[in-house]
């Protein structure tokens, strides 16, 4: 039986960027559905630090990594959808993107349009899927809504605020850093404003006019829920998709009742793209979008590889905007 090595990056204890290490995994055939995959691009996203550091932890030791993008070398023989040669990208395939080669399953990938770019899909899709789900089902956005985007000069918050825009949303961004309210408002946000100011809250609302969100999208966690809670309208939904501060206090039920009857959810991207039909419908939303300029992909660094813990240490630095991508 034929195989192949695959460079695969893994970790055999959690803890800090420097755990992860390049091994030489072996590879055999694919599977009868499944294809072999030569990536071209991966993705990251900042469940890899998460997942890496322990705060959601793994069986180990363990790969890393959810998404990527490439070219299919071979398929399986009960593959008939997919042939040598195409161009795919995947976000649930298992942890293990962080990687040049690799076997998938064909019910995992969606194929790529001519509109899009490797290293498109790879920045774009886990982020774009992600705020598809936000703009399209957990909340659906509507025109004339008011939403607030925490985090908005990030990766994830650039395309929800260029896609919630799109949408006729009256979008307001919040984010770390005067330089970073300045790549928000070029996203699409209509008021971006500095959270480490001491009185952010009331600078938005007195931007705002006192307005609040119908949606507050929320993936910062510890240091932005709690101020969230307070600038939803009554009836509106906060959203907790993530937590890049750290986790966000516990509150009790009763809050959201005296904050003016909140919906709280805290969702996650992939129970909406459980099935392959799903995924590969919300993906042909996200492709769509990126050719109607909705989305616009923003690749702030590549990193080799091997260099894989330089890239959690941008991203934990905070120091980033746009996309960070691996290139094997």
């Amino acid at each position: 039986m034929s195989s192949f090595t695959a460079r695969q990056i893994m970790i055999d204890a959690h803890g800090p960027a420097g755990n992860m290490i390049v091994k030489n995994i072996p590879l055999g055939v694919p599977g009868p559905s499944e294809v072999r995959i030569r990536q071209t691009a991966i993705g990251f996203n900042f469940i890899d630090v998460y997942q890496r550091s322990g705060a959601y932890p793994l069986s180990l030791p363990s790969p890393l990594g959810h998404e990527a993008a490439g070219v299919i070398e071979a398929v399986g023989s009960d593959v008939t959808d997919l042939k040598v040669g195409m161009r795919v990208a995947y976000i649930n395939a298992g942890l293990g993107a962080y990687a040049d080669l690799r076997n998938v399953s064909a019910e995992k990938l969606v194929p790529l349009p001519d509109t899009v770019s490797d290293e498109q899909a790879a920045a774009t899709i886990f982020k774009g899927m992600t705020a598809q789900y936000l703009l399209k089902h957990t909340c659906p956005v509507q025109a004339g809504d008011m939403v607030i985007i925490h985090a908005a000069a990030g990766g994830v918050g650039q395309i929800l605020s260029g896609w919630a825009k799109a949408l006729g949303a009256f979008v307001v961004g919040t984010a770390g850093s005067d330089e970073k309210c300045a790549i928000a408002r070029a996203a699409g946000c209509d008021i971006a404003i500095n959270y480490r100011n001491e009185n952010w809250v009331e600078e938005l609302l007195a931007a705002t006019k006192g307005r609040k969100a119908r949606v507050v999208y929320d993936s910062v966690g510890k240091h932005t829920f709690l101020q969230s809670l307070d600038l939803a309208q009554p009836f509106g939904m906060v959203v907790l998709f993530g937590a890049a501060s750290g986790p966000a206090p516990d509150i009790s039920p009763e809050i959201l009742n005296k904050k003016g009857c909140l919906f709280l959810t805290r969702p996650s991207v992939f129970p909406h793209n459980a099935t392959p039909e799903r995924f590969r419908a919300n993906a042909a939303d996200v492709f769509d979008a990126i050719a109607k300029g909705f989305v616009k992909v923003e690749i702030a660094a590549r990193f080799a590889l091997e260099d894989a813990p330089a890239a959690h240490e941008l991203a934990e630095s905070r120091a980033s905007s746009g996309a960070i991508l691996m290139v094997p």
